[in-house]
């Protein structure tokens, strides 16, 4: 079943959700409700029960099926959070979106940044995507340097856009064509080459969101 294989730079890796995973990330999941909750998606409907075995069969038939491929995040081979590229689309679209979480215990040791870079060029690559995009609520600061670490390039405010911790919340929108990043992102991005101001959110948008007060 795994044919997606693992990718690695120096001590982050990220590999395909295994069943056996079930009972360590339920446990990084409860154990950072105070870190996590206010970035969770929500069902409109109300609450969902919490089975991380039910997810993870849930994710891997949506594997199966190619809609998404959901990867675990690890760090020195211990699990540090998830990485899900989901809404894969083929043909004229060739696109997909990225979305992930990190256990408060790992952050600031570039996890994150350096799997989504490994995750994008997967996709670029190997699964020949030509769009992946990141999604953001404008008052998450540590997702937004991530995109701009990256060079994701900006593009507009989603209003209302999905479903987090009990209602419905605006979202900046950021992407990145196959074309912009021939050597990779992961190459790019250690190199020192991406482009200054790539993922900077425009004053306007910034005020509609509510993160900068109107003059």
């Amino acid at each position: 079943m795994d044919e997606t294989p693992p990718r690695h730079h120096g001590p982050v890796a990220i590999r395909l959700v295994r069943p056996r995973d079930a009972r360590v990330l339920q446990n990084e999941l409860l154990s950072n409700r105070s870190w996590l909750s206010r970035w969770e998606a929500t069902s409109p409907d109300g609450p969902v029960s919490f089975d991380m075995r039910l997810g993870i069969r849930r994710l891997l038939q949506q594997y199966r099926d190619g809609g998404s491929i959901p990867f675990v995040m690890e760090y020195n081979g211990e699990v540090a959070g998830q990485l899900n590229v989901w809404g894969i689309a083929r043909g004229s679209l060739s696109s997909a979106t990225i979305g992930y979480w990190v256990s408060e215990r790992f952050a600031g040791r570039g996890i994150t940044p350096t799997a989504v870079a490994l995750a994008t060029d997967l996709c670029f690559t190997e699964m020949r995507l030509h769009r992946m995009e990141i999604c953001i609520r404008p008052e998450n600061t540590a997702s937004l340097r991530i995109v701009e670490k990256l060079g994701f390039r900006y593009e507009g405010l989603r209003r209302r856009y999905i479903h987090i911790d009990g209602d419905w919340r605006d979202h900046f929108a950021f992407a990145l064509l196959a074309e912009d990043v021939p050597a990779g992102v992961l190459r790019r991005w250690l190199d020192g080459r991406v482009p200054p101001g790539a993922g900077a959110v425009p004053l306007a948008d910034r005020r509609a969101a509510g993160i900068e007060p109107s003059s």
